[in-house]
């Protein structure tokens, strides 16, 4: 446990001269060296991290961190901090909008989870069948933390080595092949603000010969209770009284448009007290984190071996690995609709009987009755309410990943060969168990035609419903709270939508590494090779979950969608290295690929690295290279996906004036969204600059500067579909977006209004100012902006580029005594500039320090290590960076701002924030033990108002002070 991050890759850079058996002219001097192999590189034998900035994590520094699992191991590295792009089951969520249950993601700079490459051992592991949006990833939560001997991260572009989705990184996983002695470990951890929140962890790795060879066996049992915001004091209530929603569960508020007055009337039997709103109301509100959940209860169980044997001149390794996950995840209790999915659902006048006589009386003075048709088509009289349902909406997902490699390696004269074939699949089953409804069964519930069998009635003769078989249950009241027959009546119309996913990767690859040629004193190095791969994905959720035109896009439930998505690929490649020793003190590495796709053609990258050795202890090293990522096969496949999608009126001031009467806020929309086959790869081009300098063996500096220059990105661009829609009538719809074309869906009446020369807004020319303002002196709207319906149908695009740039530092020191050593280290990341053109339009924003991008980010360390026992401490740094106060609504900001907590420009910054981390360690002969105690001091998670959490979940955690004691056992 001598060695921190980076320390091993420095230590190897330091080497003088390159680690390889060295021929002289006239003839062979037999040497003893080690063979390495890099992350990175495909030379075998020649000692390449001093051109490329590699920070290794072993085994130990995983045990001293005290993490039980790759997700939380990751959040601790600073490369993969920062930005929405890594994420963890902290951001799922029941929806097809939230992150999948259960699963976990690392990227590297921020760039998003596709731009990673996941490798195991050097080689590709199935995304997961369930995609984070439309970004296929690979769930790190099903490599267990027992069978990781080191994590090696090269955060540069790579894919001149490793092919597509390499734009900011490799992060490869290397499994222990070896083990001294058998060990099995248990751990618990909780936090000390509540006690309900345990996680329990038991690993165990076994090792011996077997047939002749080497057996390396291991499992990890993880099981982690739930979190929920109500469980913290300072997340307990909002952050914001304003930040309500006029949809409350169990009590309805009546819908504004029933209302005499036209304010939204609060519901007279509310839990809560009323709330005042911007317009004067008394609305019974509902707030998020009564039902947030930080931490979805997660179990996980995997297993597997890795098998080594030699036979005659070969190698053989085979590595299996099988995880199976189960997890629950949660999000807010959906709204209730009306069945076009409009708001305010209309219920009968005699839902107010429940009231006592005054109260009733006092509503109806103040209520328009209005006339409704039933499901079945009857006409009813009643009014118009708010509410969601009162259970979170939940699913239940089981998941299962299983990956095997076989490798061969072997001599063939001069030359070493390397040949292997890879299955690794993943997949998933998913079914929502409560707080998911029938939009069809609801809407006959609440006007009596649903039958105590829970099908839909039917009119006879007389035209009153009748159930054939059944019983006719009385209306479903959404007033009438408490009643077993009125809630049973509410159950019946609950639904259970699944979803099932794959993802399979078949690969074959070989590679030959040797000298090709000498040149000077030495010789120049090859390694080629080629690669084939398949893969395949599907993701089916049920018909009740999908969005058809047959229904209007309406799906069977409320506040419930996914999608259709199956695609397939084949890809080759063919790469070449070589590594040449241009003097004694500088050496190049040359590198490049070419990849080619049967879906979107192909590509080729190249990649120069150079390290120049001017003395032994110092190492300065540059490298510059391309990277793609091929569009993922969900964004080339997905059928009408039902998401969220926003639109930013602040990057265009005709969208503002159009649809945000012109403000600058971010709004969002249920949308469509189309997978795009035409869609092009992103590229990226990525430098480096850096030296690692080793004043005396025990000190050792990095520093490296680095950029990327990422083109192409693929997203969903509604800002620029509506800016298009101004002039183009063909993205322009009254009602629902026809079969097979794309657009924006407004809604339906707009085209009863025309502009000044008579042209609805489908029509050619039509002046979209003059129809708006036709529409306010028509309808006298509550705000005066276009009005939009449901579902747009919008393809996905290559939306625009980015740029960022950075520095990374890294210090480690030790101080020998005799009693042991004193280490200290410290590494950092700081973001230079982070510049993104604005989704649909050309300018340009920096990101850079804004709302979830912070510049700086550090950790220090200071640990005494003696021969059987060792304790240290950890400070982890996060620095500061703009509140998103452009993002909350009116009220919201005028709440901060009575507040007093903006400055004169109306802007706040959320606090930087330091935690420190205990790790103690005590030895025996057979048996450890550490204790890790994570944010020491307890220290509150800055407040930020961009978060309806309150906090940015993505930087930040509430948890307070935590613990974790782990025991490990060693045994031959």
């Amino acid at each position: 446990m001598k060695y921190s991050l980076l320390t091993l890759a420095v230590a190897a850079s330091m080497q003088s001269q390159p680690l390889y058996a060295q021929d002289t002219t006239d003839e062979r001097e037999e040497k003893t060296v080690e063979v390495i192999q890099v992350t990175g590189s495909n030379i075998r034998g020649v000692d390449l991290e001093g051109s490329q900035p590699v920070t290794v994590i072993t085994s130990e520094d995983i045990a001293r961190m005290g993490v039980a699992t790759i997700s939380d191991l990751m959040d601790r590295v600073n490369q993969a901090r920062g930005g929405v792009g890594s994420f963890d089951s902290t951001q799922s969520g029941a929806t097809s909008t939230s992150t999948p249950p259960g699963q976990a993601a690392a990227a590297l700079r921020g760039l998003g989870p596709s731009a990673t490459l996941t490798l195991v051992n050097g080689r590709r592991v199935a995304a997961s069948s369930f995609a984070s949006g439309t970004e296929n990833f690979v769930d790190i939560n099903s490599i267990p933390a027992s069978a990781v001997e080191r994590v090696d991260i090269l955060a540069t572009g790579a894919s001149a080595i490793y092919g597509a989705d390499a734009v900011a990184g490799v992060i490869n996983y290397i499994l222990k092949d070896s083990v001294e002695e058998s060990t099995l470990s248990v751990s618990y951890e909780n936090t000390t603000d509540n006690d309900n929140h345990g996680q329990f962890n038991v690993q165990g790795t076994f090792g011996g010969e077997v047939a002749g060879g080497n057996l390396v066996a291991f499992f990890d049992y993880f099981d982690r209770e739930a979190i929920k915001a109500t469980d913290f004091a300072a997340t307990r209530s909002p952050v914001l009284t304003s930040s309500y929603s006029y949809l409350p569960k169990n009590t309805p508020n009546i819908y504004y448009f029933s209302a005499r007055d036209g304010n939204e009337i609060g519901a007279p039997n509310c839990a809560t007290p009323l709330v005042e709103t911007e317009f004067g109301e008394m609305i019974c509100a509902y707030y998020g984190n009564e039902d947030d959940y930080f931490e979805a209860p997660l179990e996980s169980l995997s297993g597997g071996l890795t098998f080594t044997k030699e036979i005659d001149d070969l190698f053989w390794r085979t590595d299996l690995m099988v995880t199976r996950t189960e997890s629950t995840s949660f999000s807010t209790p959906a709204p209730i609709n009306q069945l076009d999915d409009s708001e305010g659902p209309f219920v009968d006048e005699t839902a107010l009987d429940v009231f006592s006589p005054e109260i009733r009386d006092a509503l109806l003075d103040n209520l328009y009755i209005d006339p409704f048709d039933t499901l079945l088509g009857r006409e009813l009289f009643g009014f118009q309410y708010d509410a969601r349902f009162g259970t979170p909406r939940t699913v239940e997902i089981e998941s299962t990943s299983v990956r095997l490699v076989s490798v061969l390696n072997g001599t063939v004269g001069a030359w070493d060969w390397e040949s292997g074939i890879t299955l690794s699949r993943s997949e998933s089953e998913q079914v929502a168990v409560a707080g998911i409804y029938d939009r069809y069964r609801y809407t006959a519930a609440i006007s009596g035609e649903l039958c105590a069998n829970g099908q839909i009635a039917n009119l006879n003769n007389n035209g009153m419903p009748e159930c054939s078989g059944s019983q006719l249950l009385p209306m479903y009241n959404p007033f009438l709270q408490n009643d077993p027959n009125n809630d049973a009546t509410l159950a019946l119309t609950q639904a259970r939508p699944t979803r099932d996913g794959e993802s399979t990767l078949y690969g074959w690859d070989i590679k030959f590494t040797g000298e090709l040629m000498e040149f000077g004193d030495d010789f120049i190095r090859i390694a080629t090779g080629a690669e084939v791969r398949r893969e395949e994905i599907t993701d089916i959720p049920s018909l009740d979950s999908r969005a058809r035109f047959e229904n209007e896009y309406l799906v069977d439930v409320f506040g419930y969608g996914s999608s259709l998505s199956e695609a397939s690929r084949t890809q080759w490649g063919v790469f070449a290295e070589l590594y040449v020793p241009l003097t004694e003190t500088l050496e190049m590495q040359l590198a490049g690929r070419f990849d080619d796709y049967n879906d979107f053609g192909s590509t080729f990258n190249p990649k120069v690295g150079l390290t120049f050795r001017p003395i032994d202890e110092l190492v300065l090293r540059a490298s510059w290279s391309t990277a793609f990522r091929a569009p993922s096969l969900t964004q080339a496949g997905v059928q009408l996906r039902t998401t969220r999608a926003s639109f930013d009126c602040g990057a265009n001031q005709t969208v503002a004036d159009l649809y945000c009467e012109g403000d600058s806020r971010v709004v969002g929309n249920n949308v469509l969204e189309l997978g795009n086959p035409a869609l092009k790869p992103e590229e990226s081009e990525s430098y480096s600059i850096g030296l690692a300098y080793s004043p005396t063996k025990n000190t050792t500096i990095t520093l490296d500067y680095w950029a990327f220059e990422h083109e192409d990105l693929v997203d969903t661009n509604m800002t620029d579909v509506l800016a298009r829609a101004t002039t183009d009538a063909s993205l322009r719809h009254c009602g629902l977006v026809p079969v097979g074309e794309q657009g924006i869906s407004y809604d339906p009446d707009l085209c009863l209004v025309t502009d000044n020369s008579g042209r609805t807004i489908e029509e050619d020319g039509a002046n979209l100012f003059e129809i708006l303002d036709a529409w306010d002196a028509f309808d006298q709207p509550r705000f005066i902006e276009l009005p939009l319906f449901r579902d747009h149908v919008i393809a996905l695009d290559n939306t625009g580029s980015q740029e960022l740039e950075g520095i990374d530092i890294d210090l480690r020191h030790v101080v020998e005594f005799g009693a042991g050593e004193l280490e200290f280290g410290f590494n950092g990341t700081h973001y230079l500039t982070y510049d993104r053109n604005i989704i649909g339009s050309e300018t340009i924003e920096s990101i850079a320090g804004t709302f979830s991008y912070p510049e700086t980010f550090a950790t220090a360390e200071v640990f005494w290590v003696a021969e059987s026992w060792d304790i240290g401490l950890y400070l982890d740094y996060t620095g500061q960076y703009e509140d998103d106060i452009e993002g909350l609504r009116g009220r919201e900001f005028d709440e901060v701002d009575a507040l007093g907590l903006l400055d004169e420009n109306g802007a706040r910054d959320v606090s930087s924030w330091t935690t420190v981390t205990l790790s103690a360690g005590y030895y025996w002969e057979n048996l450890e033990m550490r204790l890790t105690v994570d944010n020491l001091f307890d220290r509150d998670a800055p407040l930020a108002f961009g978060s309806s959490r309150g906090f940015d979940g993505y930087n930040h955690d509430p948890y307070g002070t935590q613990y974790r004691l782990a025991v490990s056992y060693y045994f031959d």
